[in-house]
This record gives structure tokens, sequence and C-alpha cells, in this order.
């Protein structure tokens, strides 16, 4: 056989290889929305991060989706895909590199399982849901390092956040100055602590990243995946990034994390103490983001001293930090109210016993900041930090939690579930009114630090009328119980802002802090 027709054969059988792999990948049903991968072979050689583009167009009928694809390293080339609908998908790939080019297939998509809801999504103006329809309750907590730890560490935090209330955590991409260790794993090729090749990301790197955020998944827990962070404080040099080397790291973590559908970006965390970065920087990354996202994932910018414009068309959610702003409900509504989007407040301070005043919360003021939150019709972050002879702290890197706080927001979330779906209203707000729920139907309300000994039964107007009937029920938020309260209350119109019962009964309460009250219509 000559020289050329063995060439022939050679290529004629790596094309048959290819397409045997890829009709295997395709052959691979997908939930929806899981996260189809398909993985092709490409050039190795100059710099593939640099040089070769790859993308793909996903259609089902007349609906299509772009999706970038990335380079993972040892000539390996991937593209994933979160498809939201069942039935049968094709694509076509797009490449200025020959063999990546041009590469059709099918894959089926099937019904999601159990416990998957698919992404959240802004339901209405304030509040959360997933894309089928469950209402999703904000109960999140952050553990900045805890992808950057060795791997019993982070099997602990997994074990941590799978016996735990919380369905979202906030994560750093980047690891920062103060992990107690040299960190397993960079983001570029290169050295530490300042030797890096920012032209070639390592792969090794996002894949564990990638990995963490499916184990999050597994979990039912969300990933707020805080992409730029001001702790490096120059010491790996993350943080004094060139812009062309930023916008080039938002387009790969992107590509690779979007099609997971439980991840959230948060632009940067304290993102003001940044200062390198202009607000129009800040615009552009967003930006990027927005553009390059398929999915189109919630997307938020935490502060330190300078709040961000979270009116801007590219925020879906407000990332607030305040020490004191979830302590009273009618502070906490205010943001509300001047963004019309939904408000976390991420960072209210910590449960701990640090030097730091931002770590020294009870758990009981922790948990107040929670329930406070709720009845503003807003949503509240937890971590802890205590003091650790190894320097241990859930906040910096995860593992175990010690606070008083998390099975008290494991019985304040199982309140939320009960609540109406369309989320709490605050009802007849900046007029002191602790209530929050649906006029009418259903009322939440909680007196924080008060030790009221009775409550008169005594409503606001909107939604009420004469006759109607109610049940009502004492909630012990920090001995976690619900007592029902004997008798039917029927009411009747006080006057132009309230209604009361009709035999003017109050309700009893055990005059003591941290009680709660759900009043709930009956038929």
């Amino acid at each position: 056989m000559t020289r050329r027709k063995l060439l022939k054969s050679a290529v004629a059988f790596a094309f048959l290889a290819i397409g045997a792999a890829a009709q295997a990948q395709d052959a691979d049903p997908v939930q929806r929305w899981g996260s189809k991968e398909l993985t092709l072979a490409g050039p190795s050689d100059g710099n593939p991060f640099m040089e070769v583009e790859l993308s793909a167009t996903f259609r089902q009928g007349a609906r299509s989706l772009a999706v970038e694809g990335f380079y993972d390293g040892d000539g390996q080339y991937k593209l994933h895909f979160m498809p939201d609908a069942t039935g049968e998908w094709e694509y076509e790939t797009r490449s200025n590199r020959a063999a990546l080019n041009g590469r059709r297939g099918k894959f089926t998509v099937v019904a999601a399982q159990p416990g998957n809801h698919g992404p959240v999504r802004v339901k209405g103006i304030h509040h959360f849901g997933y894309e089928d329809g469950t209402p999703f309750w904000q109960v999140g907590t952050t553990s900045y390092g805890w992808t950057h730890q060795p791997e019993p560490v982070e099997r602990q935090t997994l074990a941590t956040l799978a016996a735990g209330p919380f369905n979202k955590i906030r994560m750093l991409v980047f690891p920062n100055q103060d992990v107690r260790h040299q960190p397993p794993r960079f983001p570029f090729e290169g050295s530490p602590p300042k030797a890096w090749d920012f032209t070639r990301f390592n792969p090794e790197f996002f894949r564990h990243l990638e990995q963490r955020v499916a184990d999050l998944r597994a979990l039912g827990i969300e990933a707020d995946v805080i992409l730029f962070h001001p702790y490096d404080k120059g010491f790996w040099g993350f943080d004094q990034m060139p812009a062309e080397v930023n916008e080039r790291y938002l387009r790969y973590v992107v590509a690779r994390l979007a099609s997971y559908r439980n991840v959230w970006w948060s632009m940067a965390n304290e993102f003001d103490y940044l200062a390198r970065k202009q607000m129009t920087e800040w615009d552009r990354y967003f930006e990027i983001v927005q553009a390059r996202d398929p999915y189109q994932h919630l997307r938020s910018i935490h502060n330190a001293m300078v709040l961000y414009n979270h009116t801007k068309p590219w925020v879906t959610h407000v990332s607030v930090q305040s020490g004191a702003i979830a302590e009273d409900f009618e502070r906490a509504v205010l943001f509300r109210d001047v963004y019309s989007k939904p408000v976390v407040y991420d960072e209210v301070k910590y449960e701990g016993n640090i030097e730091r005043r931002w770590g020294q919360l009870s758990g009981q003021e922790l948990v107040l900041r929670f329930w406070m939150g709720a009845i503003a019709g807003t949503y509240v972050g937890h971590s802890e930090i205590f003091r650790d002879p190894g320097d241990m702290s859930w906040l910096g890197n995860g593992g175990a939690m010690r606070g008083q706080s998390p099975p008290r927001l494991a019985f304040f979330r199982k309140i939320l579930s009960d609540s109406p779906a369309e989320g709490l209203e605050p009802i007849d707000k900046w007029q002191g009114n602790p209530f929050a729920g649906k006029p009418g139907q259903y009322y939440l309300g909680y007196f924080g630090r008060q030790s009221p000994a009775a409550w008169p039964f005594v409503l606001a107007k909107p939604g009420l009328a004469d006759g109607m009937k109610f049940k009502a029920e004492v909630i012990d938020t920090w001995n976690m119980t619900v007592t029902p309260v004997d008798g039917i209350f029927d009411i009747r119109k006080r006057d132009n802002y309230s209604f009361a019962d009709k035999d003017g009964r109050s309700i009893v309460l055990p005059g003591r802090p941290y009680m709660a009250l759900r009043i709930t219509r009956l038929p």
C-alpha cells in the first residue's frame, strides 16, 4: 500500500473513531435541566486557550441556543448544554479548526427526576422560584474557600451541608490569602505565588470546581459563585489581573459552569474593595456574563461600603452586606421598595466569638435577622466564625458548624415552606406592623426582641371583610415549637385601617423574646 493510501486510511479510521465516539455520546439521554457534555478531540499544539474557537448551536424545532465550548487540556474540547425541554435535540459545532467544525449529532432529553426543579428564577417582583414553578425560599450560607481545602475537609463540608438547612452557598472561585495552607490547585498554569501564565487555564482546577458544583446540585443546593474578590491582597495576583485576562476568565468559567442548573453568578464579594476596578469595568463584566450565559442564571454583586446601582438591567436581584439593616423589618423593607427586585441580605454579620465586630453575633441575634428579613419580604444569609486553634472556620474553610443557629434556621425554613407560594409580602408596611403574608389569607408576625405577654387580635384592613374567621398559632422561634391557640377569631371592622376580633380577644404570649404568630383564614 502506498504512503498516500495509508494516510487516507488513517484519516478515514480517525473519522470513524470520532464518529463512533460521538454516537456513543449522543446515545446517552439527559434529563431536563441536566448537563449534557460533548467531548471532541482536537489540536493540542500552540496555545488552544488563545487560538482555538469552539461553539455549537443546539436546536429543538424552531428554537435554538448558542453555547460556547472550552479547552479541557490534552487535546480534549468540551461543550456543556442544559436542555430546558424534553424530546429530541440536535446540535452543530462551529470552529476555526477543521477537526472541531461542522460536527453534528442528536440526543434525547427525558423528564426531570424527582428533586430536579430546574434553575432558580425571579418570581414576580420580589421573590424566587424554580423554573418548574416550585417556590424557592432562600436560606443561604457562606463558606468562601471550601473548595480550596484538602479532600477530607471538602467531604466534611458536603456532609455538613447535606445535614443542614441551607439551600444556597456563597463560594469563591479564586483562592484567597487567608487559607490555612497553600491551595492544592490554582486556576492558571504556572507557579505560586505569582509566576502565572494568564494565557493558559489549569483545567484540573476548573474540573474540581465543576465537581463541587455538581456535588451541591445533587444535594439540592444552589452554588452562588463569587467570580472576583479582594482577599488575595496581591498575594497570588488574581485580584490584579489585566482587564483582558478578567474577560477571558469570565468567558471560560461561564462556558464551564453555566450548564449546571444550580449556578448563580455573584460578580464580586465586596466589589468596592477592588479599588483598581472602576464602575464601568464592573458593568462590562456583567455584560459579558449576561451575553455568554445562554440560560440567564441569576446575577448579583456584593458590597462593602459602596452600593452598586442594582437598577441596572443585568442585575437580577440585590445582594447586600449590612450589619444593621436586617435587625429591623422597617429598615429591611426599604431596599425592596427602592430596587423593585428580590433582596438578599447575604451578609448581616456572623454568629461567632472572634475579636472582629462582624463575627460576634449570638445565635439568637442571627436568627432574629432571618425572621426580620422574612416579614420585610426579603431574604437573609448565614455564616459563622468561632475561635479555633487551627484557624478553622465555616466562613473561611467549611468543615463542621459549631453555632446554635442552624437547627433554628431549619425550623425557620419549614415555616417558610408552609407559607403562600407567591412569597411573603409586607402587610401595612411603614406603619410598625410586624406582619407579612397574603392579605385576607395568611399572616406571619414576629416580635423580635420584644417580650409581649399578649397581642390584641387586630389585622390591617387590606383583603378583610366582616365575618371572616381565622385560627392562630404561637411560634417560639428559638425553642422551635408551634402551639395552636384555642378558639376561632371572628373579625369585624374596627376603624378605617383595621379589623379586630368581634369579642375584643387577645392572644396570650409567654412574655419572652423571639416569638412569632401565624394566623390563617378558615374556609
